[in-house]
């Protein structure tokens, strides 16, 4: 664990660094290997007629700028719900946000019989925080108000429900599970850059609001009573949270469809780079998880070869045996 501010420091300009590097490996590598001089060029050069800069331009520059800019909403998304249900176990799935989007996408395909994937993504953002409010009034039902418990099982009941009636439509209309199959699978193929600019300033907004909340969500992890005898409204910082939750989470499924994992595994990476300083942990988990969905994307495109694998199947096949430890370490701690 990095201790002082210099190593702090200095372990998220690595990061950084990182990051930057496995960017220009995204718009270098896939089944057209181009040169990374090339790929830089792209940025301060941009040729038309080149066909290394058209195909950087066109596929693989979105590919590559979704997947940073997915990875670190997802990540932080994940570190506010562990910190807000005080479960070092719970996800942004834990809200209902994957199946409340996948259901109003499924819903609109079946029923509205739309075509553009801007229209769906706008329904999926939609299907995702109407299924986040939901659990939240549902967990608030009774006289203790909300609880970590009560938003799991809320989470539960309402993925289920999405769930059940997801697959009630898709048997009702075989032809859609082909058109929502990025959706369910998870992907970044064929996005382009425009659905992402669509939401890129609730998103930006969302990280940005999010890294100056460390401090308040510091004095949060003490307790609901400390944090009240510190002089905090734990009622509105519990609200801004969730807001931030389904504006990134929901945003990114919206975006990209299903993937997991990412909001699981990193918060507990950070954390054990940096301790339980949220100042620290939400910097460090965006550049994490942007890191791990861009490697995931490169590895995908070749895996299979020359098809690609659904970016969502290789977060799972990386997260499974993450979780699988952490369930194992905090059983042995009970």
């Amino acid at each position: 664990m990095l201790h002082s501010i210099q190593f702090k420091t200095v372990g998220l300009l690595l990061l950084v660094g990182l990051l930057g590097i496995l960017y220009f490996c995204s718009l270098a590598m896939g089944q057209t290997s181009i040169s990374f001089s090339n790929a830089f060029h792209v940025i301060t050069n941009y040729d038309p007629n080149n066909e290394a800069h058209l195909i950087i331009a066109t596929s693989r520059l979105a590919r590559a700028t979704i997947a940073l800019t997915v990875g670190a909403a997802l990540a932080i998304a994940g570190i506010l719900i562990q910190s807000l249900t005080r479960n070092p176990l719970a996800a942004p799935d834990l809200l209902g946000i994957n199946a409340g989007a996948i259901f109003f996408i499924v819903f609109a395909l079946t029923w509205l019989d739309m075509q553009s994937l801007t229209q769906y993504m706008w329904f999926g953002f939609l299907g995702a925080a109407v299924a986040a409010i939901g659990v939240f009034l549902l967990s608030n039902i009774g006289r203790d108000g909300v609880t970590p418990m009560k938003v799991i099982l809320a989470g539960t009941a309402l993925s289920a429900f999405f769930i059940s009636f997801t697959q009630g439509m898709l048997v009702i209309d075989e032809q859609t599970i082909q058109t929502v199959l990025f959706w369910l699978s998870g992907s970044i193929a064929g996005r382009d850059l425009k659905m992402l600019l669509d939401v890129l300033p609730l998103l930006v907004g969302a990280i940005l609001v999010s890294a100056f909340m460390g401090k308040a969500m510091n004095i949060f992890s003490s307790g609901d009573d400390v944090a009240k005898s510190l002089g905090q409204n734990v009622g509105i910082l519990k609200l801004l949270m969730g807001v931030l939750i389904i504006i990134l989470a929901g945003g990114s499924v919206a975006i990209v469809g299903s993937i997991g994992f990412i909001g699981l595994i990193v918060p507990h990476i950070a954390k054990g780079l940096v301790g339980n300083d949220y100042r620290w942990m939400i910097p460090y988990g965006a550049c994490i998880g942007a890191a791990l969905l861009i490697a995931a994307d490169i590895l995908a495109r070749f895996l299979i070869s020359p098809m690609e694998v659904p970016i969502g199947v290789m977060t799972a096949f990386i997260g499974g045996p993450f979780f699988i430890y952490l369930a194992k370490k905090g059983v042995s701690k009970q």
